[in-house]
């Protein structure tokens, strides 16, 4: 199982950035599909997540200025963050799961306020 993850980069509070993360080896449209990120010195948090069935759940620092989505015939879970804060600089990392989980590598979110 892989999960690759990729789009990250260094942008200016205010800025967008889209993340992608495509899966392979899982039987992708059965997963749930979640973005995390992690702060330096803080710990892992939910993002956002999008079911199976489409559904999507954001936290509160996500709502209103996050979209999830995925594109089930490319395998790919999208994140598109608007309004950039500094606070949103982190790691971000996609995870999979439906009875196993699995996490892909980080992706780096730099945000200059």
């Amino acid at each position: 199982v892989q999960l690759q993850a990729s789009g990250g980069g260094l942008v200016q509070a205010g800025d967008s950035l889209r993340l992608s993360c495509a899966a392979s080896g899982i039987i992708f449209s059965t997963y749930t599909m979640g973005w995390y990120r992690q702060a330096p010195g803080k710990q892992r948090e939910l993002v956002a997540v999008i079911s199976s069935g489409f559904s999507t759940n954001y936290a509160d620092s996500a709502k209103g200025r996050f979209t999830i989505s995925r594109d089930n015939a490319k395998n790919t879970v999208y994140l598109q963050m608007n309004s950039l804060k500094f606070e949103d600089t982190a790691v971000y990392y996609c995870k999979a799961w439906d009875r196993r989980s699995y996490w892909g590598q980080g992706t780096q979110v730099t945000v200059s306020s």
